[in-house]
């Protein structure tokens, strides 16, 4: 029986609802204050004109599609902040891979004559991770990309802190937002041991706003803050559904196919059957008319 996969809903509960809510409290335009309130906590500074910062996020890098993080250029340095809720050894790689993306970017806006002999100025890269996982972790460690190279002659490092809620206190209370950030995500977790993630997530957000956390992010985009946390279009699921549903065109065909076949070669033999009879009584009127040979 053909199973209609079209037909199925491809939705699923999306478990990655923590990166597409750090970017939206840190990666976008309109949020820059809370961009500018990170970047002064990490790096102890006192930055204070929001136009000092730039948002230069790659939405999909080449090759490695980071969707999740945030890149901002400011007082000479390229940071990129990305969230992640597991510890991942080639992030190093990954994030140096993108400082490449970036550094093309800005050179081409630039006009940098690279090939030329006069050295060319650029911003100091800045790679930080942060990680919110159920694993247990340092609050601060780094990842070296040293590690990877066969031959240990250069460094590119990828800062981790872990922002779990009760870890980094002193990081996570001088940037509110982050700090509004680690608690929502706790809370989930909390409400999810008892009640399904649709309705922990809820809650979540219920309370935040209740208790004045992150207030101006949920309340505005509830909405689609609820819906990019809760669905998400299960592109496997959907492919598999599509190579299923092939397989089984395919073994129908084949089946098909098989019973054609078959009936053509019962054809052909019922064919050879019919002209050797009539051979036979053709040489059997030959024998009667001339006698045997």
């Amino acid at each position: 029986m053909k199973v209609n996969w079209f037909k199925r809903v491809w939705y699923r509960v999306n478990r990655n609802y923590k990166d597409r809510l750090f970017c939206k409290i840190f990666g976008r335009e309109k949020r820059k204050k809370y961009a500018l309130e990170l970047y002064n906590a990490i790096n102890g500074s006192d930055y204070s004109r929001i136009e000092d910062l730039e948002i230069i996020t790659l939405e999909d890098a080449v090759y490695i599609k980071m969707k999740n993080d945030v890149a901002y250029l400011i007082n000479g340095t390229i940071a990129v902040y990305e969230h992640q809720s597991s510890i991942n050894r080639n992030m190093p790689l990954r994030g140096f891979m993108y400082m490449g993306e970036l550094y093309s970017k800005i050179l081409k806006r630039q006009k940098a004559k690279i090939y030329n002999t006069t050295l060319v100025k650029v911003p100091t890269p800045q790679y930080i991770v942060f990680y919110n996982g159920t694993d247990d972790y340092p609050e601060y460690s780094k990842l070296k990309l040293s590690d990877a190279f066969i031959n240990n002659d250069y460094e590119f490092t990828a800062t981790v802190y872990n922002i779990n809620y009760g870890k980094n206190t002193a990081l996570l209370d001088s940037c509110k937002p982050l700090k509004g950030y680690s608690y929502f995500v706790d809370r989930v977790r909390i409400y999810n041991d008892s009640m399904p993630i649709e309705q922990a997530v809820d809650e979540a957000v219920r309370e935040c706003i209740e208790k004045d956390i992150l207030v101006d992010v949920l309340e505005e985009e509830r909405s689609a803050v609820m819906l990019e946390m809760l669905t998400y279009f299960d592109e496997k699921g959907y492919e598999e559904g599509l190579r299923e549903e092939a397989r089984e065109e395919g073994r129908k065909e084949g089946r098909e196919e098989e019973r054609a076949n078959t009936e053509r070669e019962r054809k052909r033999a019922d064919n050879a059957e019919a002209r050797a009879d009539d051979l036979r009584a053709e040489l059997e009127k030959y024998r009667s008319k001339y006698g045997s040979l």
